[in-house]
């Protein structure tokens, strides 16, 4: 018999050798990012660049530009200016140093607090230094294993994002779907009960969908507190400042805002600037102060910021015109596009989506011939953000805005439209751009 061939011994470290992480990822293909090579610059990552203001420079040439979330106008505001140019001179970018638990902590960043609690009728605030980690941070130090969360199908990433650190079950309701929403407090109310009443239930929604402009349900969803036991957590990003009588959010233009629990928004939208806060009963923001990871271990923020937050708050306060100007503009602008059969959605707020359909070669068409040929400027929503053959051109008016842009914009898209019907953006591929 022949002598049997030694089996070779396979190691650990050989297996790895075929499992590179980076090598996995190079020829890995995401939604959006498998369209980088011929999208980057243009389509995606574009620079603006001028002073920010309704018309500013994209590649050379001006453009009347509608993809800012500069609400109010306070981004290049003379005051705001003024104001944060002053911090910067008064205090440099470093001051405070240190997280705010340690070192970084100051009279201002406390007043700011203060002043933001007391407009959106809470009892106190706590300042956070981005939105994005502020509330997935603050979702992973409200809720323990115990307890369920119910949310909006369509909440925003950070969100989402917040939820994945959640150790416990989590549920989420048809958007906007007041009996989708019970449904699911029906089965957490049940999974609380059978778990002994070691936990409780957190609904988290939002004031204004910042891709539908859609309000959140807040009113109802209050309502249901009288059915069932739950907090309340609303991100208010696209309504703190544009929304309410005062600007106090989408829980005042409802009537509700004693039902929020928890209220949350970011300085990146009305404010203009960087920064966030959530709002609430006095003893559960103190429990934040204390426990959110992103704030014990981050630097506090620096003092152009919060001095500039507070000058920002003094004008949203004392100067409504502004937010008047903001919903002259919607008014005009939204009103002006129903008229001429445009599909605006369901918005109920300064956010303008307008869909069409189309293919992604189409969708590339038409934005090069709005900046190219019409000089406009406004962002293309495409898959995976909104269904295969929808193409969403997202416009964000402001108070900076006039009407005569308004009016500009309005012939603009009655005519890429016309063209869109006609099949003149017909193609399988990207546009090119030069």
């Amino acid at each position: 018999m022949g002598e049997k061939s030694p089996k070779k011994r396979v190691t650990f470290v050989e297996i790895l050798v075929d499992m590179d992480l980076f090598e996995k990822l190079k020829g890995k293909k995401t939604p959006l990012g498998q369209h980088a090579k011929e999208a980057a610059g243009y389509y995606m990552f574009p620079k603006l660049t001028g002073e920010i203001a309704p018309r500013m420079f994209f590649r050379g040439k001006e453009h009347l530009t509608w993809s800012l979330n500069n609400y109010l106008g306070l981004a290049n505001h003379p005051e705001v200016r003024k104001a944060d140019a002053q911090a910067a001179a008064d205090w440099g970018m470093a001051y405070p140093m240190g997280a705010r638990m340690m070192s970084g902590n100051t009279d201002y960043h406390e007043e700011l607090e203060r002043v933001l609690a007391e407009h959106v009728h809470k009892e106190d605030s706590i300042l956070l230094n981005f939105g994005y980690q502020g509330i997935l941070s603050a979702i992973d130090a409200l809720v323990d294993r115990h307890d369920v969360v119910v949310y909006d199908a369509e909440s925003h990433a950070c969100i989402v994002d917040g939820l994945r650190l959640h150790q416990g079950q989590r549920f989420v309701y048809l958007h906007n779907d007041m009996a989708s929403l019970r449904k699911q407090l029906e089965r957490a109310t049940k999974l609380v009960n059978e778990n002994g009443h070691k936990g409780s239930i957190l609904v988290i929604t939002e004031g204004v969908f910042g891709m539908s402009g859609v309000q959140g349900d807040l009113k109802s969803v209050v309502e249901l507190k009288k059915e069932f036991d739950f907090r309340l957590l609303v991100d208010d990003a696209h309504g703190f400042g544009t929304m309410g009588a005062t600007g106090a959010g989408t829980g005042e233009e409802q009537g509700c805002q004693d039902g929020i629990d928890l209220y949350f928004s970011t300085f990146a939208k009305s404010m203009a600037s960087i920064g966030a806060f959530i709002a609430g009963d006095q003893d559960i923001i103190t429990f934040l102060r204390y426990t959110m990871r992103s704030q014990i271990f981050a630097k506090a923020l620096p003092m152009p910021l919060v001095i500039g937050a507070l000058k920002r708050m003094e004008l949203l306060k004392t100067q409504p015109e502004l937010r008047e100007n903001l919903w002259t503009v919607v008014h005009a602008l939204q009103n002006g596009l129903r008229e001429r059969g445009f599909n605006l959605g369901k918005t109920m707020s300064p956010v303008t989506p307008v869909f069409l359909s189309g293919s992604l070669g189409e969708a590339t068409n038409l934005i090069l011939d709005l900046r190219e040929n019409y000089r406009i400027f406004c962002s293309m929503v495409i898959y995976p953000v909104v269904p295969k053959g929808v193409i969403m051109l997202r416009i964000i008016p402001t108070a900076a805005h006039s009407l005569a842009d308004v009016e500009e914009t309005l012939k603009a898209f009655t005519a890429i439209k016309t063209k869109l019907e006609a099949g003149e953006y017909q193609s399988d591929t990207i546009a090119a751009f030069d």
